[in-house]
């Protein structure tokens, strides 16, 4: 059974001790406890679960999801399918169209939806040529996507000499690699010709971590375009996929402990031998693994008397995103009726809604803004009315909705983080975003609004403590901080210089959004250093990916 909260272990001795019982922490602790290991996760919160968070931290009555929504990998990721039992029973998943939905000043709207041609008649209002060259990239990416971009999420990163040598020996492979020396601006503006158009698919492309000028990763545009129009809402809230993870662990004989404070990992002779608790107990261990940021990893658990100054240096040099996220979740008394939908009534039934646009400069001006440490004038956001979808995420509130929006901001507002303890400022924000959308849902207005919880970066990172600096993946998506460099080269095949202690968390490859990479990837190194037999078989289009590309 799990253990209570305060309650010891059973054990003081274990196979694999995994700090932080996020999503990638508990894949490897299921991976590994189904294959026989003796496991224990430790973790700082009351429960298990990480970003895969849903609470009641408003209204009673009204559940919302406090980090993760759109989950974007539900047809890769292996563990959907190595736990199917499991998953089956707790996890459904749902596809909302369109997808993406955003209004204009002129009252137009470009809905994007799993169904091409149907993204592309709504396009073709602002732009023909737009429209005609949406409809050929849009299965070019989902092929990219097969062959390439989600195999690599899902096996270890190479050095990128000799990634791109491999992707220069196939006609698919040197397509694209001629994404990945142009920024996110210079692939949409060499795409589309409308402005409008422009806008949407540039904060697209950019919204989950990449900056719109900073080149080096531009292979990640297709890959975020196409996500935008398959990612999923998870019914009932997304700690259910935290749920049905724990449910593998605790049904293999895995342990679990909520409300621990670590002091240290202990060290001895440059190896990880356990981990010590605030209170002294002691947990022995063959191998520790960190789903939590390297700074705390090495510096406060490890402690910098135990590594090599080079390495301490490395470890510096490991920078968080451009942005945080200032997000607010609102109990509403009803749900958006937006004008347009008289005409289009798929524009009530959205997922994703994107607001502010206009101008792809306006788009521009918003992160820049933000970089500089300010909020946009102009602001950019983007959320989603769950119970417009899933009734159970309201179960006690008959007619009434959840609605959950973030916007990019920075982590020191106005160059001091303090700032972000004010109040006022905070909710005249939130209400200038609500008057943003009151423009195209009459119905949004202030008085619709039941009750505000919100969420500063600085918010972000006392409540999830390893989104350090607000940073929601661990550290920014930059050319020197992916792939076979995240965090660095001496961590980004999941080891460390501390024998027998490994990273399995968003700083190493392949990063945040609950893709899973990193516990899936960490589990599979973990298991083949410990000699321990893998019960579970690579994905089909992992194993052609890997004859290819690795």
């Amino acid at each position: 059974m799990a253990e209570e909260h305060g309650k010891v272990a059973e054990h003081k001795e274990y196979d694999v001790i995994i700090i932080g019982g996020g999503p990638n922490g508990l894949a490897v602790a299921a991976y590994l406890a189904k294959a026989g290991q003796k496991v224990l996760v430790l973790e700082k919160t009351y429960e298990m679960g990480g970003g895969l968070a849903t609470e009641q931290p408003a209204m009673g009555g009204f559940y919302f999801n406090t980090h993760s929504i759109y989950h974007l990998m539900t047809e890769y990721a292996p563990p959907y399918q190595d736990f199917a039992p499991e998953f089956e029973r707790r996890v459904k998943y749902i596809y909302p169209q369109p997808a993406v939905a955003a209004p204009f000043p002129d009252g137009r709207w470009i809905c994007l939806y799993k169904d091409v041609e149907k993204s592309c008649a709504s396009i073709a209002q602002f732009s023909k040529k737009d429209a005609d060259t949406y409809r050929k990239i849009r299965p070019k990416y989902a092929e990219y996507m097969k062959e390439f971009l989600a195999p690599a999420t899902y096996m270890l990163a190479q050095p990128s000499l000799l990634q791109a040598a491999k992707l220069d020996a196939t006609p698919l492979g040197r397509e694209i690699s001629e994404f990945t020396p142009k920024s996110p601006r210079t692939q949409i503006e060499e795409l589309f010709e409308n402005d409008h158009v422009r806008a949407l698919m540039l904060y697209l492309a950019c919204h989950w971590g990449l900056e719109p000028e900073v080149d080096g990763i531009g292979y990640l545009v297709p890959l975020m375009l196409d996500r935008h129009v398959n990612h999923a809402l998870c019914l009932a809230g997304s700690h259910n996929v935290a749920s049905a993870l724990n449910r593998v662990i605790l049904d293999n004989g895995g342990h679990q402990m909520t409300s621990v404070i670590i002091k240290r990992i202990i060290i001895e002779k440059g190896t990880a031998k356990g981990v010590e608790l605030d209170d002294g107990t002691v947990y022995k261990a063959k191998v520790v693994a960190s789903s939590i940021d390297p700074f705390q990893t090495f510096y406060k658990y490890v402690g910098k008397e135990h590594l090599e100054k080079d390495f301490i240096e490395k470890v510096d040099n490991f920078k968080p995103e451009a942005w945080s996220l200032f997000t607010m979740h609102l109990s509403l008394w009803d749900a958006p009726n937006f004008t347009a939908a008289a005409q289009n009534p798929d524009i009530n039934k959205a997922f994703m809604y994107v607001w502010g646009l206009d101008k792809e400069q306006d788009v521009i001006n918003h992160f820049n803004a933000v970089m500089k440490g300010k909020l946009s004038e102009k602001p950019v956001f983007y959320g989603c009315f769950p119970t417009v979808h899933d009734r159970s995420q309201a179960p006690n509130r008959p007619g009434r909705h959840t609605f959950t929006a973030s916007s990019e901001a920075p982590y020191k507002l106005n160059g001091d983080v303090n700032n972000w303890w004010k109040r006022q400022p905070k909710l005249d924000r939130v209400y200038q975003l609500v008057k943003i959308i009151e423009k195209h849902a009459p119905n949004m207005t202030a008085d619709n609004v039941m009750w505000e919880y919100i969420a500063s970066p600085l918010d972000m990172e006392n409540k999830f403590s390893d989104m350090w600096q607000g940073s929601y993946k661990q550290g920014g998506y930059k050319p020197l901080q992916m792939g076979f460099l995240r965090p660095n080269e001496l961590c980004s095949q999941y080891e460390t210089p501390i024998k027998n202690l490994y990273l399995c968390g968003a700083s190493t490859h392949s990063g945040g959004m609950v893709l899973f990479g990193p516990g899936y990837n960490a589990a599979n190194k973990i298991a083949e250093d410990l000699g321990v037999k893998k019960w579970w078989k690579e994905p089909d289009y992992l194993i052609e990916a890997k004859k290819k590309y690795a």
